[in-house]
């Protein structure tokens, strides 16, 4: 089966980060660069291509990319410098480390409601309680309980007082 030079790909959910991004980018071009080199070497040598990692190995599945046709691996080189550049890419800070799982989730939501090549940042922020901060280039969005209790501050503390809230 020929692959269009036009077919677009899909970004897989389990790469979800901009890290994520450059290490794939990182890893096919030295696979493409070892591709290269073994080609030009005897055809007689036996030459053993190099292991991948499971992310790779995901985007090729999720894409049915040969990686050993050359240009199969091109476009893939393409369009992960594409995603490196012009991906969105949300920053969500919680105060706990997310499980997997639950990154999972929220990048699959992401990618279907917001954009199909957003990418994530997580950060770690212990003293927002609970929710979330997120951030974008140009918004901000506090979805934290530190945030909320900032907000009902004086009912807490008529509550506290044992006065009635305004």
């Amino acid at each position: 089966m020929a692959h269009s030079e036009e077919a677009i790909l899909v970004l897989p959910i389990s790469i979800a980060s901009r890290v994520d991004v450059g290490r794939l980018l990182r890893e096919v071009e030295a696979l493409d660069s070892f591709l290269t080199q073994a080609a030009i070497r005897q055809s007689g040598e036996n030459t053993k291509i190099p292991r991948t990692s499971r992310l790779l190995d995901d985007i090729i599945q999720t894409n049915k990319i040969n990686p050993l046709i050359e240009v199969d691996r091109k476009r893939l080189l393409s369009f992960l410098m594409v995603v490196r550049k012009q991906a969105p890419l949300l920053h969500m800070s919680f105060s706990a480390d997310p499980s997997p799982l639950f990154t999972q989730r929220l990048i699959t939501w992401l990618r279907h409601e917001i954009h199909p090549l957003v990418l994530l940042q997580v950060g770690l922020q212990p003293n927002i309680g609970a929710g979330c901060v997120m951030r974008t280039t140009n918004k901000y969005f506090d979805f934290s309980l530190r945030n909320h209790f900032k907000s009902k501050r004086e009912v807490l503390v008529a509550k506290i007082h044992g006065g009635m809230a305004p």
